[in-house]
């Protein structure tokens, strides 16, 4: 049976010319076992009919906010609370932009206003207006509110440029909805935490030793385990940004702020992944007041912190545990050695000096180890992508109850 079969997919279709898209993407929802409800556009309706969609989705077609066919709901926040998924395809510059400012001036962005069921966007526009900034910006928005984007493709555009902005084929954006319920419940009665985040050592008051990292890889790991059904606990040192919806938060500063929150913690776990940026030393003091200018040069005295990953590795009775391995050279030599000694179960390594890997990009390009040697590479794509396919990655692997020592 479809894992479509029974769900109430709202299909929100935008004016552009992948519109006729929309309609083989409602054909295959429908085929599916969907029961697809479109939602279109003013300026859809101008390269689609509305009878096509009412045809092929065998729904009445919605477009006017004031058009109410049943007096007994409204119809747009009947809509919104029917709704298993709501799919935005094609995604219009216009739509997107609507959705990140909250604005609702018709059917399709006030039903995505009022609904509480997840949304896949799926953007169809001109290369260079898919690559403008307040587009971009747009996405980054709605990203960090746990919309989930399928990307575009690159080809030649219906205005007569090629590059990246045609819509994803109607194949390609079932299988992500597929994907989307298929991975939901997969980790469900789990345990996991997630640290994310850079660490903090104080010198004083106001001064610190820190990293780079900005929390995204974490973040976009608890972010994919809560939609996969899990109970997530998320011990976050410095981050710049919001926390996933539906989980735990725990703020720690310093290392060892950080190993009494996991290490208290570790015997209730199923999961443990280590994606925090753990500093590895700390000044041996720590002033009550700010230091003031005296001489020329200022020695600091830096002692070990305890490593959290090694002391999990020693103490971890059934806990499936991944570590992270932030490198710059020899890769597989270093990942191999650290996943060895400290009792992982995967290891994810990336270079950190590569394009689009680095700390505080939107991307990141992974190499993922176990105990027998290389797994799977990665390639570029965006974080929340890596986590969902690293998610799945372990959630196979409890399903065939693998640990580093089975």
């Amino acid at each position: 049976m479809s894992a479509l079969n029974g769900k109430t997919i709202v299909l929100g279709v935008c004016g552009g010319i992948a519109a006729f898209k929309a309609a083989a993407l409602c054909s295959k929802l429908t085929q599916a076992g969907a029961k697809v409800h479109v939602i279109m556009t003013a300026s859809a309706t101008k390269f689609v009919a509305p009878l096509t969609f009412q045809t092929l989705s065998r729904h009445e077609v919605a477009i006017d906010t004031f058009d109410e066919k049943d007096a007994s709901v409204v119809q747009h926040i009947d809509l919104a609370d029917r709704a298993d998924l709501v799919i935005v395809a094609p995604a219009s510059a216009n739509t997107i932009a609507k959705i990140a400012l909250g604005l609702g001036d018709d059917m399709l962005s006030t039903t995505l206003l009022a609904t509480t069921a997840p949304i896949l966007v799926a953007p169809a526009m001109n290369v260079h207006m898919y690559a403008n900034p307040a587009v971009e910006q747009n996405m980054r928005t709605l990203a960090d509110r746990g919309i989930r984007f399928i990307e575009p493709g690159t080809g030649q555009l219906a205005c007569g440029y090629v590059g990246k902005g045609r819509l994803a084929e109607p194949e390609d954006i079932v299988r992500a909805v597929e994907l989307h319920f298929a991975e939901r419940g997969r980790l469900t009665g789990k345990r996991v935490l997630i640290t994310a985040g850079g660490t903090v050592e104080r010198i004083d008051p106001v001064r610190y030793l820190t990293n780079d990292s900005s929390g995204k890889m974490g973040y976009a790991l608890a972010e994919a385990a809560v939609r996969m059904g899990a109970e997530v606990t998320l011990i976050s040192g410095k981050a710049a940004i919001p926390a996933p919806s539906g989980v735990k938060l725990v703020r720690v500063d310093s290392a060892l702020d950080m190993l009494e929150a996991v290490m208290s913690r570790l015997p209730d776990q199923d999961v443990i992944i280590k994606a925090a940026a753990v500093a590895d030393y700390r000044p041996a003091e720590r002033h009550e007041h700010k230091l003031k200018k005296s001489d020329d040069e200022l020695t600091l005295t830096l002692i070990k912190n305890p490593d959290i990953l090694q002391q999990i590795g020693e103490l971890k009775t059934h806990q499936f545990v991944v570590g992270f391995a932030a490198e710059t050279r020899n890769i597989e030599a270093f990942a191999m050695d650290k996943l060895r000694r400290k009792r992982c179960d995967l290891l994810v390594a990336n270079d950190v000096s590569a394009e689009g890997a680095g700390f505080g990009t939107d991307t990141n390009i992974v190499s993922v180890y176990d105990r027998s040697g290389f797994v799977e590479a990665l390639p570029m794509m965006g974080k929340r992508e890596v986590a969902t396919h690293l998610l799945h990655l372990i959630a196979d692997r409890l399903g065939k109850g693998e640990t580093a020592d089975t």
